[in-house]
C-alpha cells in the first residue's frame, strides 16, 4: 500500500465515462519512437507515468522525454513513475543522447521532464542545465519546455536551470493547497508557487498544471488558479486525474467536459495567456500549441 493517501474506494463512480476513451497505441510513428527510445536507452514520462495519451502522441510523432533516470525519490500518490533510492547515480551521457534523439525526430517543439532526485545535492540541476545546453546546440530551431520539480527549494539549483533559458519553464502545482500533503510526496504548496514566481521574475514564460477529480472543490480550484496567476504563471493546464492502479489515490469524481470548459473561461478571465482544459489534458499534451499556437 502506498503511503499518505486515501484508501482505494472507487466503486461508486462506476465505469469511466465515454469522454475518457483513449487511442490504442500503434502505427508507423509509434513504432519508430518506441525503437528510438529503446535504442538510446531513454526514459519517457509517457511510459513511466502510464500516460493515457501515449497512443495519440506517439502516433503523431511527439513524446515527452524524462531525464535523471527512471527512479524517483518521491512517492506521490497520483504518480506511476517507479520510486526508490538511486543512491546518487547519474548518467552523464544522458544529456547528449537526449539532444541527438530530438534532432533525429526533427520536432519543432519538445518537452523534457525529470524525476525528483532528492539524493543529489543540487536535485539534478546540473544535469538539467547540461541537457538544455545540448538540446540548444543540436536543435537550434526547436523550442523547449523544461518541466521540472522544485529542487527541494534550493534557489542556487533553480537558478542553474533558469540561466539556460528554456523557452518555457514549467512546474506543476498538481492539486489544491488542502490536498497537497495527501497527494504530493515531500512537496509544499508554497514552495511550488515560489519556484514559479522566481522563474517569472527571471523573465521566463512560465507554465503550470492542476489535476482535477482528487476531491477538491471549485472554490479551491479557483483559489489555486488565482495563486498561480499571482505567481506570474501565464499558461495553465487542467485535466482529469486518472488512477494508475488500485494502490494509488482514488478518483473522487469524473469531471465532465462542460465543467472544464467553464473553468477555462474563468481562468482566462483571471489573465492567463493560455488555458488548456479538458478530461484528457496533461501538462505536456499538445504542448507545442502552447508555444507555437498550432
Amino acid at each position: 500500500m502506498r503511503r499518505g493517501f486515501a484508501p482505494p474506494k472507487e466503486e461508486s463512480l462506476g465505469r469511466k465515462p465515454s469522454w475518457l476513451k483513449m487511442q490504442i497505441p500503434g502505427g508507423e510513428n509509434y513504432l519508430r519512437l518506441k525503437a528510438l527510445v529503446e535504442r538510446e536507452k531513454l526514459h519517457t514520462v509517457c511510459q513511466s507515468a502510464t500516460c493515457p495519451n501515449i497512443g495519440e502522441c506517439w502516433s503523431a510523432g511527439t513524446l515527452t522525454i524524462m531525464i535523471l533516470g527512471n527512479l524517483c525519490t518521491r512517492r506521490c500518490a497520483f504518480c506511476d513513475v517507479p520510486t526508490g533510492a538511486p543512491g546518487g547515480v547519474m548518467d552523464m551521457g544522458e544529456p547528449l543522447r537526449v539532444a541527438r534523439s530530438l534532432a533525429e525526430l526533427g520536432l519543432a517543439h519538445a518537452v523534457v521532464t525529470g524525476v525528483d532526485r532528492d539524493d543529489l545535492a543540487d536535485g539534478g540541476a546540473g544535469i538539467w542545465a547540461r541537457t538544455i545546453r545540448e538540446i540548444k546546440a543540436h536543435c537550434p530551431r526547436l523550442t523547449l519546455e523544461a518541466l521540472t520539480g522544485d529542487f527541494g527549494g534550493n534557489h542556487a539549483a533553480q537558478d542553474q536551470v533558469f540561466a539556460e533559458r528554456p523557452h518555457v519553464f514549467s512546474h506543476n502545482l498538481e492539486t489544491v493547497e488542502r490536498l497537497t500533503s495527501e497527494v504530493r510526496s515531500a512537496a509544499r504548496y508554497g514552495r511550488s508557487l515560489e519556484i514559479l514566481c522566481r522563474a517569472a521574475k527571471a523573465a521566463l514564460l512560465v507554465k503550470s498544471g492542476l489535476q482535477l477529480g482528487l476531491g477538491e472543490s471549485e472554490e479551491e480550484i479557483l483559489a489555486a488558479l488565482g495563486d498561480l496567476r499571482a505567481a506570474g504563471v501565464e499558461i495553465v493546464t487542467l485535466g482529469q486525474y486518472l488512477r494508475p492502479s488500485p494502490e494509488h489515490h482514488r478518483v473522487a469524481r469524473w469531471v465532465p467536459p462542460e465543467e472544464f470548459a467553464a473553468l477555462r473561461e474563468k481562468a482566462l478571465a483571471m489573465g492567463f495567456r493560455l488555458v488548456d482544459a479538458g478530461p484528457l489534458v496533461r501538462s505536456s499534451y499538445h504542448a507545442e500549441r502552447h508555444v507555437l499556437g498550432r
